[in-house]
């Protein structure tokens, strides 16, 4: 039988047995409206606010800092289109109104694009081979009108995590509102909004062991958004939906677990990490995306000569190892990855990369048989490749 690996908890990670056993009463005992007022409906209003509080607690920011969305996507959304929106005056002035970078995840760079063709104008800074922005291109990029920068947290590819801090310290000197999806960084670093200078930071369960369809908005007190979904009022009128108080409930349960385990679940992910990182390098003409120590914990992205990653993650597949040739969102294009293309490889050398992310079930032994499968897969693929001459 097939040993079966899992390495792509960058596109989804399992939902915590903790955390089905506290959603498990919001789908048949405490299944009331939370925004009902007889007691039905207030218990399951008292664990929307519990969950408030958990998720708020793992941010260092406060409970009605949060606003319950269904996801990543629509977090970054709220953030992007609620404050442009606010700032609509500023539209078509000569100066940027928001700048993004060019590796971003589509929820994201998607929304800053549709941003511009309805008037904003939009700066997307380049990066480093590494995938880093430049922080002088960065504060030369903001003018007058300047009212939003949004950077990514740890890029959902690569794994490379941006200079946080000085990002919000420059927003901060510029009276500018810093955004960052941070979607693949929560659980995996310290997150502190004051320290770092955040005042909008989105998050989605599913990539933390939380379940699917749920996830949220951090907006600093007095931070300004303009609704965008209209309806019923729910979340001071920001987000208007009925509550989905069985994921609200879980995202709240893996946002405490993370806060305990975060510490504990990154050293051991680092040393899985680095040993896959020297394992993988060993190969012959393989190198790594990403930056080699400002980086997620969990994430091993490589490169191979004369290779073509799709083909290689189904050889890996057939071994029953999955992994990713770049993120679950847009692996099934059969374009280049744009944010391998942005770091400076060319289509040719973006195609062949893979990446892995391990994940608190991964052990040692996943790691070497991981290791021990690579190495065939490549020759194989490079026996067969017109672009491998050895």
């Amino acid at each position: 039988m097939t040993k079966k690996v899992y390495m792509d908890y960058g596109a989804s990670t399992p939902v915590d047995k903790e955390v089905i056993e506290e959603m498990l009463p919001f789908f048949d005992k405490h299944y009331g409206n939370p925004s009902s007022i007889h007691s039905f409906g207030r218990e399951a209003s008292d664990a929307v606010e519990k969950s408030r509080e958990q998720v708020a607690s793992i941010l260092g920011a406060e409970p009605d800092e949060i606003i319950f969305t269904s996801g990543g996507t629509e977090s970054d959304n709220l953030a992007i289109k609620g404050i442009a929106f606010r700032n609509k005056e500023k539209r078509g002035k000569k100066g940027v109104n928001i700048i993004t970078c060019a590796i971003e995840h589509p929820a994201v760079l998607e929304t800053c694009k549709y941003m511009e063709k309805i008037g904003f104008n939009v700066k997307f800074l380049p990066v480093d081979k590494h995938g880093l922005i430049k922080l002088n291109e960065l504060e030369d990029a903001i003018s007058k009108d300047t009212f939003l920068i949004t950077i990514m947290f740890a890029n959902h590819e690569i794994g490379t995590i941006e200079p946080m801090e000085e990002i919000g310290k420059i927003a901060k000197a510029h009276d500018v509102l810093f955004h960052t999806d941070a979607i693949q960084a929560v659980c995996k670093t310290p997150i502190d909004v004051d320290k770092l200078n955040i005042d909008l930071l989105s998050i989605s369960g599913h990539k933390i062991y939380g379940p699917k369809g749920v996830g949220a908005l951090y907006a600093r007190k007095g931070t300004k958004l303009q609704t965008i979904s209209h309806g019923g009022g729910h979340e001071k009128g920001l987000r208007s939906s009925t509550y989905n108080s069985p994921g609200i409930v879980g995202l709240g349960k893996t946002c405490e677990l993370g806060k305990i385990r975060l510490k504990k679940d990154m050293a051991h992910l680092k040393n899985l990490r680095d040993l896959l990182i020297k394992k993988g390098l060993a190969i012959e003409e393989s190198y790594l995306n990403g930056h080699p120590e400002k980086r997620l914990v969990n994430n091993a992205h490589f490169r191979f000569t004369a290779i073509e990653g799709e083909s290689l993650n189904l050889m890996l597949d057939d071994k029953g190892i999955a992994a990713a040739t770049g993120s679950a969102c847009s692996s099934k294009k059969l374009q280049a990855s744009h944010v391998l293309l942005a770091i400076g490889l060319k289509p040719e050398q973006a195609h062949g990369s893979l990446r892995l992310t391990l994940g608190r079930m991964n052990t040692k032994e996943d790691v070497e048989y991981v290791a021990g499968e690579i190495p065939e897969v490549v020759q194989k693929l490079r026996n067969m490749s017109p672009l491998w001459n050895r």
